[in-house]
């Protein structure tokens, strides 16, 4: 099995060096996922323009997180949960929900715990959600733009979860702080 690169500034490929500059300018430094997808800058970018497409959603910064840490914690990524824990944290998100997401424990909301389930069963039944799940998530107060805006960020996790379990990122120092293992 070859072992993934961790690009710097200096190794990444020309065109994933600006995507870099920026993280090291907000971050001030390159998280492990970034230094993986360097290496297709397509995807990179692909990423980077998912998530903001994501944020600029019709979800508020709780809602964000939910579908971000449902997804994250379903696919057991110890490094994407870590960072979604800080970005929450930065986002001022209730760590009372930040705890709950992580140790997969009930919504502080209903209308929260919704999401969270909807977010779930996407994931689990790959799109193919009941009538009934689809009807709890519209009864909460969700549309079938919401339900769109599920999927959107399910593509954008997909494409950082599935790259850090192959390239087996570190969490590095970055996000150390806020580590995470599945419960068993």
């Amino acid at each position: 099995m070859s072992e993934f690169t961790f690009h710097t500034l200096e190794t990444a490929p020309a065109k994933s060096k600006p995507m870099l500059e920026s993280a090291v300018k907000q971050m001030g430094a390159v998280p492990g996922l970034y230094a993986v997808m360097a290496e297709s800058p397509e995807t990179f970018k692909a990423y980077q323009q998912l998530h903001q497409l994501f944020m600029n959603s019709s979800f508020d910064e709780e809602e964000l997180t939910v579908v971000w840490q449902t997804i994250n914690v379903e696919h057991e990524c110890t490094f994407c949960v870590p960072a979604h824990t800080a970005i929450a944290h930065s986002m001022k998100v209730d760590p009372v929900l930040t705890q709950a997401l992580r140790n997969e424990e009930a919504m502080p909301s209903a209308k929260l715990q919704a999401l969270h389930d909807f977010t779930l069963a996407m994931v689990r039944e790959r799109g193919n959600v009941s009538e009934e799940q689809m009807d709890a998530f519209f009864a909460a107060g969700y549309g079938q733009q919401q339900v769109l805006e599920v999927i959107l960020g399910l593509s954008q996790k997909v494409i950082s979860n599935y790259t850090n379990h192959v390239a087996k990122t570190p969490v590095g120092p970055l996000f150390e702080q806020f580590s995470w293992k599945k419960k068993v």
